[in-house]
Protein backbone atom coordinates (compact mmCIF):
# COMPACT_ATOMS: atom_id res chain seq x y z
CA UNK A 1 0.00 0.00 0.00
CA UNK A 2 2.23 2.73 -1.50
CA UNK A 3 -0.19 5.66 -1.34
CA UNK A 4 -2.06 4.15 2.31
CA UNK A 5 -3.94 7.34 3.22
CA UNK A 6 -2.81 9.78 0.64
CA UNK A 7 -5.08 12.10 -1.22
CA UNK A 8 -4.24 12.19 -5.33
CA UNK A 9 -6.13 14.57 -7.96
CA UNK A 10 -5.87 13.03 -11.40
CA UNK A 11 -7.08 15.35 -14.21
CA UNK A 12 -8.75 13.64 -17.12
CA UNK A 13 -9.87 10.51 -15.34
CA UNK A 14 -12.98 9.37 -16.70
CA UNK A 15 -11.01 6.86 -19.26
CA UNK A 16 -7.78 6.03 -20.95
CA UNK A 17 -4.64 6.44 -18.95
CA UNK A 18 -6.26 9.09 -16.44
CA UNK A 19 -8.96 5.93 -15.75
CA UNK A 20 -5.78 3.85 -15.06
CA UNK A 21 -3.69 5.71 -12.95
CA UNK A 22 -6.88 6.38 -10.88
CA UNK A 23 -7.55 2.90 -10.09
CA UNK A 24 -3.65 1.87 -9.45
CA UNK A 25 -3.33 4.68 -7.31
CA UNK A 26 -6.39 3.45 -5.40
CA UNK A 27 -5.49 -0.09 -5.29
CA UNK A 28 -2.48 1.38 -3.34
CA UNK A 29 -4.52 2.67 -0.48
CA UNK A 30 -4.84 6.43 -1.78
CA UNK A 31 -8.10 8.48 -1.85
CA UNK A 32 -9.07 9.76 -5.36
CA UNK A 33 -10.31 13.02 -6.83
CA UNK A 34 -11.14 12.11 -10.04
CA UNK A 35 -11.39 15.10 -12.17
CA UNK A 36 -13.73 15.09 -15.57
CA UNK A 37 -15.05 17.15 -18.07
CA UNK A 38 -17.74 15.82 -20.08
CA UNK A 39 -18.00 12.05 -19.46
CA UNK A 40 -19.86 12.41 -16.13
CA UNK A 41 -21.67 8.43 -16.14
CA UNK A 42 -18.10 6.96 -16.64
CA UNK A 43 -16.69 9.11 -13.86
CA UNK A 44 -18.81 7.69 -11.66
CA UNK A 45 -18.89 4.29 -12.84
CA UNK A 46 -14.95 4.37 -11.63
CA UNK A 47 -15.70 6.24 -8.45
CA UNK A 48 -17.73 3.11 -7.64
CA UNK A 49 -15.07 0.96 -8.86
CA UNK A 50 -12.66 2.71 -6.33
CA UNK A 51 -14.91 2.69 -3.41
CA UNK A 52 -14.98 -1.19 -3.38
CA UNK A 53 -11.30 -0.88 -2.83
CA UNK A 54 -12.17 1.21 0.59
CA UNK A 55 -10.98 4.64 -0.01
CA UNK A 56 -12.86 7.56 -1.01
CA UNK A 57 -13.07 8.73 -4.44
CA UNK A 58 -14.81 12.52 -5.11
CA UNK A 59 -16.03 12.98 -8.48
CA UNK A 60 -15.07 16.72 -9.83
CA UNK A 61 -16.65 17.95 -13.41
CA UNK A 62 -13.85 20.44 -14.83
CA UNK A 63 -12.86 22.14 -17.51
CA UNK A 64 -9.08 22.31 -16.93
CA UNK A 65 -8.44 24.79 -19.57
CA UNK A 66 -10.54 27.76 -17.06
CA UNK A 67 -8.35 28.93 -14.59
CA UNK A 68 -11.72 29.95 -12.75
CA UNK A 69 -13.02 26.03 -13.23
CA UNK A 70 -9.60 24.88 -12.01
CA UNK A 71 -10.47 27.20 -8.93
CA UNK A 72 -13.23 25.44 -7.86
CA UNK A 73 -12.18 21.88 -8.37
CA UNK A 74 -9.42 22.70 -6.12
CA UNK A 75 -11.36 24.51 -3.33
CA UNK A 76 -14.28 21.33 -3.65
CA UNK A 77 -10.84 19.15 -3.50
CA UNK A 78 -9.28 20.74 0.08
CA UNK A 79 -12.95 21.05 1.62
CA UNK A 80 -13.67 17.41 1.29
CA UNK A 81 -10.09 16.09 2.52
CA UNK A 82 -8.00 19.56 3.54
CA UNK A 83 -5.42 18.95 1.53
CA UNK A 84 -3.37 16.77 -1.64
CA UNK A 85 -0.36 14.74 -1.47
CA UNK A 86 -0.10 13.90 -5.34
CA UNK A 87 -0.94 16.05 -8.20
CA UNK A 88 -1.38 13.97 -11.57
CA UNK A 89 -1.49 16.14 -14.68
CA UNK A 90 -3.06 13.92 -17.28
CA UNK A 91 -5.91 15.71 -19.07
CA UNK A 92 -4.83 16.23 -22.76
CA UNK A 93 -6.74 16.20 -26.12
CA UNK A 94 -4.40 15.45 -29.62
CA UNK A 95 -5.23 17.16 -32.80
CA UNK A 96 -2.75 16.23 -35.55
CA UNK A 97 -2.19 17.30 -38.88
CA UNK A 98 -3.25 20.72 -38.48
CA UNK A 99 -1.70 24.30 -39.47
CA UNK A 100 -5.17 25.84 -37.83
CA UNK A 101 -3.94 28.45 -35.35
CA UNK A 102 -7.50 27.85 -33.32
CA UNK A 103 -6.31 24.05 -32.58
CA UNK A 104 -3.14 25.12 -31.50
CA UNK A 105 -4.72 27.12 -29.19
CA UNK A 106 -6.88 24.47 -27.82
CA UNK A 107 -4.18 22.30 -27.05
CA UNK A 108 -2.11 24.95 -25.42
CA UNK A 109 -5.13 25.39 -23.29
CA UNK A 110 -5.80 21.97 -22.31
CA UNK A 111 -2.33 20.58 -22.64
CA UNK A 112 -0.30 23.50 -20.87
CA UNK A 113 -2.31 25.75 -19.18
CA UNK A 114 -4.62 23.17 -17.22
CA UNK A 115 -1.10 21.97 -15.97
CA UNK A 116 0.07 25.70 -15.07
CA UNK A 117 -3.68 26.56 -13.34
CA UNK A 118 -3.56 23.10 -11.39
CA UNK A 119 -0.25 23.71 -9.80
CA UNK A 120 -0.70 26.90 -9.22
CA UNK A 121 -4.07 26.52 -7.60
CA UNK A 122 -2.17 23.95 -5.52
CA UNK A 123 0.63 25.85 -4.87
CA UNK A 124 0.11 26.95 -1.02
CA UNK A 125 -0.62 22.92 -0.26
CA UNK A 126 2.13 21.73 -1.81
CA UNK A 127 4.87 24.24 0.11
CA UNK A 128 3.34 23.70 3.30
CA UNK A 129 3.03 19.61 3.06
CA UNK A 130 5.46 18.66 -0.13
CA UNK A 131 4.04 16.08 -2.32
CA UNK A 132 4.87 14.81 -5.94
CA UNK A 133 3.39 15.91 -9.06
CA UNK A 134 3.58 14.07 -12.19
CA UNK A 135 2.95 15.94 -15.55
CA UNK A 136 1.76 13.43 -18.38
CA UNK A 137 3.83 14.73 -22.12
CA UNK A 138 4.27 12.62 -24.56
CA UNK A 139 7.46 11.64 -26.62
CA UNK A 140 6.31 13.91 -29.43
CA UNK A 141 7.29 16.02 -26.99
CA UNK A 142 11.13 15.04 -27.13
CA UNK A 143 11.09 14.02 -31.11
CA UNK A 144 10.79 16.30 -33.69
CA UNK A 145 10.26 13.51 -36.65
CA UNK A 146 6.62 12.49 -35.95
CA UNK A 147 4.27 13.47 -38.88
CA UNK A 148 1.39 15.65 -38.72
CA UNK A 149 2.06 16.39 -34.72
CA UNK A 150 3.75 19.85 -35.29
CA UNK A 151 1.40 21.86 -32.82
CA UNK A 152 0.94 18.95 -30.20
CA UNK A 153 4.69 18.36 -30.37
CA UNK A 154 4.53 21.62 -29.15
CA UNK A 155 2.26 21.56 -26.59
CA UNK A 156 4.07 18.64 -25.01
CA UNK A 157 7.86 19.75 -25.24
CA UNK A 158 6.05 23.07 -23.37
CA UNK A 159 5.39 20.60 -20.68
CA UNK A 160 8.48 19.05 -20.58
CA UNK A 161 9.84 22.56 -19.91
CA UNK A 162 7.61 23.45 -17.42
CA UNK A 163 8.13 20.31 -15.14
CA UNK A 164 12.15 20.85 -15.19
CA UNK A 165 11.48 24.65 -14.21
CA UNK A 166 8.76 23.60 -11.56
CA UNK A 167 10.99 21.08 -10.05
CA UNK A 168 13.25 23.71 -9.23
CA UNK A 169 10.89 26.30 -8.27
CA UNK A 170 8.98 23.60 -5.40
CA UNK A 171 11.69 21.19 -4.39
CA UNK A 172 13.31 23.53 -1.24
CA UNK A 173 9.39 22.85 0.00
CA UNK A 174 10.04 19.18 -0.60
CA UNK A 175 8.01 18.71 -3.56
CA UNK A 176 9.00 16.29 -6.57
CA UNK A 177 8.25 17.40 -10.26
CA UNK A 178 8.45 14.98 -12.88
CA UNK A 179 7.07 13.98 -16.34
CA UNK A 180 5.90 10.70 -18.34
CA UNK A 181 5.83 10.54 -22.03
CA UNK A 182 4.46 7.99 -23.16
CA UNK A 183 4.83 6.25 -26.44
CA UNK A 184 2.04 4.44 -28.38
CA UNK A 185 -0.54 3.83 -26.16
CA UNK A 186 -3.84 2.08 -26.78
CA UNK A 187 -6.92 4.27 -25.69
CA UNK A 188 -9.50 5.76 -26.99
CA UNK A 189 -7.67 8.78 -28.39
CA UNK A 190 -5.64 6.69 -30.59
CA UNK A 191 -8.11 4.68 -31.98
CA UNK A 192 -10.48 7.12 -32.85
CA UNK A 193 -11.97 7.37 -36.34
CA UNK A 194 -9.80 4.07 -37.65
CA UNK A 195 -11.79 0.88 -38.82
CA UNK A 196 -11.05 -2.72 -36.87
CA UNK A 197 -8.71 -3.49 -40.07
CA UNK A 198 -7.21 0.14 -39.94
CA UNK A 199 -6.58 -0.24 -35.73
CA UNK A 200 -4.67 -3.86 -36.70
CA UNK A 201 -2.32 -2.29 -39.44
CA UNK A 202 -1.82 0.42 -36.93
CA UNK A 203 -1.00 -1.54 -33.81
CA UNK A 204 1.25 -3.93 -36.45
CA UNK A 205 3.00 -1.22 -37.56
CA UNK A 206 3.71 0.31 -34.14
CA UNK A 207 4.39 -2.88 -32.57
CA UNK A 208 7.41 -3.66 -35.34
CA UNK A 209 9.07 -0.80 -34.22
CA UNK A 210 9.30 -1.37 -30.88
CA UNK A 211 12.10 -3.65 -29.24
CA UNK A 212 9.18 -5.19 -27.09
CA UNK A 213 7.07 -5.86 -29.79
CA UNK A 214 3.86 -4.10 -29.22
CA UNK A 215 2.09 -1.13 -28.51
CA UNK A 216 1.90 0.21 -24.36
CA UNK A 217 -1.39 -0.30 -22.84
CA UNK A 218 -3.17 2.49 -20.02
CA UNK A 219 -1.37 0.80 -17.25
CA UNK A 220 2.13 1.07 -18.22
CA UNK A 221 1.63 4.34 -17.69
CA UNK A 222 0.27 3.93 -14.49
CA UNK A 223 2.91 1.82 -12.97
CA UNK A 224 5.46 4.48 -13.64
CA UNK A 225 3.13 6.93 -12.13
CA UNK A 226 2.51 5.29 -8.91
CA UNK A 227 6.20 4.81 -8.68
CA UNK A 228 6.61 8.73 -8.91
CA UNK A 229 4.14 9.27 -6.34
CA UNK A 230 5.32 6.92 -4.20
CA UNK A 231 8.37 7.35 -1.16
CA UNK A 232 10.63 4.89 -4.14
CA UNK A 233 10.83 8.08 -6.29
CA UNK A 234 11.88 10.58 -2.90
CA UNK A 235 15.43 11.43 -4.69
CA UNK A 236 14.22 11.79 -8.26
CA UNK A 237 12.66 15.34 -9.60
CA UNK A 238 12.88 17.21 -12.81
CA UNK A 239 12.96 14.02 -15.22
CA UNK A 240 10.97 12.30 -17.57
CA UNK A 241 10.85 9.01 -18.27
CA UNK A 242 9.65 8.03 -21.24
CA UNK A 243 7.31 4.95 -21.40
CA UNK A 244 6.88 3.80 -25.27
CA UNK A 245 8.27 0.17 -25.21
CA UNK A 246 12.21 0.91 -26.71
CA UNK A 247 11.05 2.54 -29.62
CA UNK A 248 13.43 1.41 -32.81
CA UNK A 249 12.72 4.54 -34.80
CA UNK A 250 13.60 7.39 -33.25
CA UNK A 251 15.41 7.80 -29.56
CA UNK A 252 13.85 9.05 -26.67
CA UNK A 253 16.30 8.77 -24.33
CA UNK A 254 17.06 12.06 -21.78
CA UNK A 255 20.78 13.23 -22.09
Amino acid sequence: MRLKNKVSLITGASRGIGRAIAIKFASEGSNIILNYNRNESSALRICNEIEKMNVECLPVKADVSRKDDVGTMVKRSLDRFGYIDVLVNNAGIMITGTNRTEDLERMVGVNLYSMVYTIEALRENFMKRGGKIINIASVAGIVTSLTGTTFYSITKGAVITLTRRYAFDLGKYGVNVNAIAPGFIETDLTRKGKSDEEWRRTVEDISSKTALGRIGRPEDIANAAIFLASGESDFITGQVIVVDGGRQDFFTHSL
